[in-house]
């Protein structure tokens, strides 16, 4: 498999910035790089593992540090900003960057934005809910004291990820803006609940139908929905691969509501990486694209949170990089 790691990466520079392999754009046609494939099932490496283990630690700080900025009054460009200068100085690239012609290096999804926001000049202030990409502003929290609940999403399309020595981390985190009204952080602690939950499942031989079942259950038990428009994903020298992981319940849960449900196919096995990022609402599950093509919000405006992380099984249980 072509790929920017091991011997194939030793000596190789881009065309375009000349920087080592193992440094630059994942996306430059001449290094070769695998981006997206549906239909491959990686069984990592000790190297791979290590690889991956090192760049989650990376991504993890450059989350860490974009966290660190966060208050009212600030731009989602400026944590953009943050984020792409914490990457490359750590001898990273931002995943998200011109991936699918994406225009930033990390995503930051505001209120009822669920995913793939991308950052712009637009101030968080409190009582106003701003919405990247778009001159929306909801009606149901544009007015009183709450202040803004941004979600910081590093890779695929809609996180911050980080792409170093051949391999990509994918993690985010949902964090508040000022001081929130308690809807809101009973709906992040909810959404923290249900990662934690689907993780503690994560072994070898449980089917990735089942995580769905798992997530469903705790978030309609506590009267949220779950995204469905979005999954989990295999990741390593590919961003995004097999497996696909839904958070929604399986067909015979839910086919008597929908007519459809999780129809994931496989087990885990050791060895294995992937990312479990489930999207809770506050309102219904259903969803709307903005027209920037990207920005992915509630049907009926209400606020969602997610929460992400990579995860290795192992023989023993699995392991959150």
């Amino acid at each position: 498999m072509a790929g920017g790691s091991g011997s194939d990466a030793v000596g190789l520079a881009c065309a375009r910035c000349a920087k080592h392999a193992h440094l630059q754009c994942p996306k430059c046609v001449q290094l070769k790089l695998p981006r997206e494939a549906a239909s491959f099932w990686f069984i990592k490496t000790p190297d791979q593992i290590e690889r991956m283990r090192e760049t989650c630690l990376i991504a993890r700080e450059v989350l860490d540090a974009a966290a660190r900025i966060i208050q009212p009054g600030i731009t989602t460009d400026e944590i953009d900003v943050v984020v792409h200068e914490a990457t490359i100085a750590a001898g990273g690239y931002p995943s998200p960057l011109n991936y699918n012609f994406f225009p930033k290096s990390c995503c930051t999804s505001v209120n009822e934005i669920i995913c793939h926001g991308i950052p712009d000049a637009r101030f968080m202030t409190s009582g106003k809910v701003i919405f990247p990409g778009t001159q929306l502003l909801s009606s149901e929290f544009n007015v009183g004291s709450l202040d803004d609940m941004v979600f910081i999403m590093h890779n695929d399309s809609d996180r911050s990820s980080v792409y170093y020595k051949g391999v990509h981390a994918d993690l985010n985190e949902t964090f508040f803006v000022g001081n929130v009204d308690e809807a809101s952080k009973r709906l992040v602690q909810h959404t923290i609940e249900c990662l934690d939950n689907a993780i503690a499942a994560v072994k070898p031989g449980v089917r990735f139908q089942e995580i769905g079942d798992i997530i469903s259950r705790h978030a309609s038990m506590s009267g949220f929905s779950v995204a469905r428009s979005y999954c989990g994903h295999g990741i390593g020298e590919l961003f995004q691969c097999a497996p696909n992981i839904p958070h929604y319940a399986s067909i015979l849960k839910i086919k008597a509501l929908t007519g459809a449900g999780n129809k994931a196919v496989g087990v885990m096995k050791a060895g294995q990486t992937f990312t479990i990022e489930r999207m809770i609402y506050s309102g219904v599950w259903r969803d709307r694209m903005w027209p920037d093509g990207w920005a992915n919000v509630t049907a009926d405006g209400k606020r969602s949170a997610q929460f992400e992380h990579t995860l290795l099984v192992t023989d023993i249980q699995e392991l959150r990089f």
